[in-house]
């Protein structure tokens, strides 16, 4: 995964993020992390790849029997430990193109809030490998933000900036759903478009869908084999 959150944004720096996002960027993390826990049951293990300190993931262990996050940030993972008082879940350094779990082991896979972009990897290989864990008739479930909410997703770029939290955003450079910083960070979104050819790459079938008018799900089920 990107390196920026392991070494530039991670733990508390992460948490207060969310902290000062304004209120429509919160109303789309809340359906979005709602979207996710109303597709799931009482008795599926969940992976969540990048759950940084833990803010979807602790938020679905009281819809799924098992929650495992992964991440690559150490500091991030530590501070969901700290706010996992009920160890409800279990969180893994470990790098989500390179999963050291064994095949058709979860009902769910999710890879949520823009991972799919801001991680820097190869998404085929991420898609490819959260299908290969993922039990037949499982489903991996990718969100990305909706253009619709390409003002308000700036201005929480602008706030984490201005509270030290992040570079500047270089506005030059920015737009067309990709947000530039003056230190090195970029991420854009995936438009249904593109979660279609990146499906057709990985040689799966993705269904799509836009939840809040804030965010875009590519919803992969898996095929037996």
């Amino acid at each position: 995964m990107s390196g920026y959150y392991s070494e530039n944004l991670s733990g508390e720096s992460l948490q207060r993020c969310y902290e000062i996002a304004p209120p429509r960027v919160k109303q789309y993390l809340e359906a979005e992390a709602l979207h996710v826990a109303e597709r799931l049951r009482p008795a599926d293990r969940v992976l969540e790849l990048g759950c940084g300190y833990g803010r979807v993931a602790l938020k679905l262990a009281a819809a799924a029997r098992r929650v495992v996050g992964i991440d690559s940030a150490e500091e991030s993972l530590k501070l969901a430990r700290q706010l996992d008082r009920e160890r409800r879940c279990e969180f893994v350094l470990m790098d989500a193109v390179a999963l050291g779990f064994r095949d058709d082991l979860f009902d769910a896979v999710l890879c949520v809030q823009n991972g799919i972009c801001a991680f820097g990897v190869d998404q085929v290989v991420l898609l490819r490998e959260a299908l290969r864990v993922t039990r037949s008739g499982g489903i991996v479930m990718i969100s990305s933000y909706s253009d619709r909410i390409w003002t308000e997703r700036l201005a929480w770029f602008d706030a984490q900036a201005s509270a030290g939290l992040m570079g500047p955003v270089d506005h030059a450079k920015s737009g067309n759903g990709i947000i530039v910083c003056k230190d090195g960070f970029r991420a854009g979104r995936m438009t249904p478009e593109d979660f279609q050819i990146l499906c057709s790459a990985a040689g799966a079938k993705g269904e799509i869908v836009e939840v809040d008018g804030s965010c875009v799900f590519c919803e992969v089920v898996k095929q037996g084999t």
